[in-house]
């Protein structure tokens, strides 16, 4: 684990959908200020992992923002609690404009003139979002839906961002500006941030910590650049 109070902490997590198991009590955790990435083939349960922490899943096991429990609160308990999460497909309401979409992102804010403050702290990251705040999300971009799915879950002024396979369809050239605008909203803002990414070396590139899942297990964990040289990670998730 790197040097640092934990902000989420997860030991012994199981979670499942049903009758199935697909979390087989995995410890984990995140600390304030920093970047975990976990990484795992399709299935291994990564998505599993980020709905676990938002309350989203049945689980066992405990799960701890910042030392309180949170494994038997409600999704929006946890939300109220800064944790927001940027579920993979975007899940940008399509009907809105840019504007309701982020506004939305703010509902359980009281802070009303920091919220207006907020709009134009996002657009700095986002300018193209500035330009299209008219719009309806669903005629944007790809690239400009993502960026409006992160800049929602800023609104919220968050603790910790869960982020679920951002780069999931884009050029490359839109998923490095992405990786970049991540990686300045963390260090600027300082911003938690648990990132689940089929693009291993994206991910080890902007976290500080990362965990390698295998069918709801963590098989490996420790710093990033340390999990990055294993040579059973370079073979089979760096393709070199």
């Amino acid at each position: 684990m790197s040097e640092g109070k934990l902000l989420l902490r997860a030991r012994g997590l199981k979670a499942g959908y049903g009758a199935v198991q697909v979390l087989h009590g995995m410890d984990f955790g995140v600390r304030e200020g920093g970047i975990a990435t976990i990484l795992g083939a399709n299935g291994a349960g990564k998505t599993t992992t980020l709905r676990a922490v938002c309350g989203m899943v049945r689980t066992e096991g405990e799960i701890e923002l910042d030392g309180q429990s949170i494994g038997r609160r409600a999704t929006e308990s946890i939300v109220r609690m800064g944790v927001a999460h940027v579920p993979d497909g975007r899940g940008t309401f399509a009907q809105l404009t840019v504007d309701e979409n982020l506004r939305l992102g703010a509902c359980t804010r009281r802070d009303k003139a920091q919220v207006e403050a907020d709009f134009e702290r996002v657009f700095g990251y986002f300018p193209r979002l500035r330009e299209r705040r008219r719009q309806q999300a669903g005629t944007l971009s790809g690239g400009e839906q993502q960026m409006l799915a992160v800049s929602r879950a800023l609104m919220l002024r968050p603790r910790l961002m869960l982020l679920d396979e951002p780069s999931f369809g884009l050029a490359p050239r839109i998923v490095a500006e992405l990786f970049e605008i991540l990686g300045e909203i963390n260090r600027s803002d300082g911003v938690s941030m648990l990132l689940v990414e089929q693009n291993a070396a994206l991910a080890l590139g902007l976290a500080d910590q990362a965990y390698l899942l295998e069918t709801g297990r963590v098989v490996m964990a420790g710093p990033a650049d340390v999990v990055r040289a294993d040579e059973a990670v370079r073979r089979s998730y760096l393709g070199y």
